[in-house]
């Protein structure tokens, strides 16, 4: 039987946005890009029991609250096969911290009343330490963790810098950062530091990136 990875052509790849039947697989992608990020670690208790499923089961209720919300949720595929994605919250703040009501239920349910509160403080607080008034939140982004090292977030970054510029209304576009390897990323993508946030007890890195005039 051969296991071999399939390596794919970086020059084919293309950052689309993701429909429904990719969820499942997005999903899954992100489990495995935040399963061992402080910030949920913390949230969600990694020494308590069942963390993995609380943890999955987080993740596939925010998506499904972006498909709802229909906020963008980019992909990149190779032949058929989703690769990496990113999911972001337009300028729009009403889908911030007000999320709706059955998210918020469904979370309960997931994460506890203790961990719905902190995700929904961390994202309070981010949001405070950036000024611009319009702008994309980048609140995922993760790479099949068989094509990693590859540049491929790099490809991503280049979908979501695409679709600023498509957006009259953006000024740019924040994330907030927990692990140092990750924010060398952020910054090799022209992303600036705007603050050091505690969030519980993570301390992360709010930055920004402005939108090219």
């Amino acid at each position: 039987m051969n296991t071999s990875i399939h390596q794919p052509n970086i020059e084919d790849i293309r950052a689309v946005y993701l429909s429904a039947d990719d969820l499942k697989v997005a999903a899954s992608i992100l489990y495995n890009a935040y399963y061992n990020d402080p910030l949920f670690n913390d949230i969600f208790d990694l020494e308590r029991e069942n963390y993995d499923i609380r943890l999955r089961s987080a993740i596939r209720e925010e998506l499904n609250a972006f498909w709802d919300a229909k906020q963008p949720m980019i992909g990149l595929f190779d032949q058929g096969r989703l690769l990496a994605v990113a999911c972001l919250i337009s300028p729009d703040a009403a889908f911030g911290s007000g999320r709706y009501w059955h998210w918020r239920l469904k979370m309960l349910l997931t994460a506890g009343f203790f961990g719905t509160k902190q995700m929904i403080a961390k994202e309070e607080k981010v949001r405070e330490s950036i000024l611009a008034k319009d702008y994309h939140m980048l609140s995922f982004i993760g790479v099949h963790p068989d094509y990693q090292d590859l540049g491929l977030g790099h490809i991503l970054m280049s979908g979501i810098v695409g679709l600023l510029q498509e957006d009259n209304k953006t000024e740019g576009v924040g994330v907030f950062v927990t692990e140092p390897k990750h924010s060398s990323f952020f910054v090799d993508n022209q992303f600036e530091l705007l603050k050091e946030l505690e969030v519980g007890n993570v301390t992360g890195k709010v930055m920004f990136r402005k939108k090219a005039l």
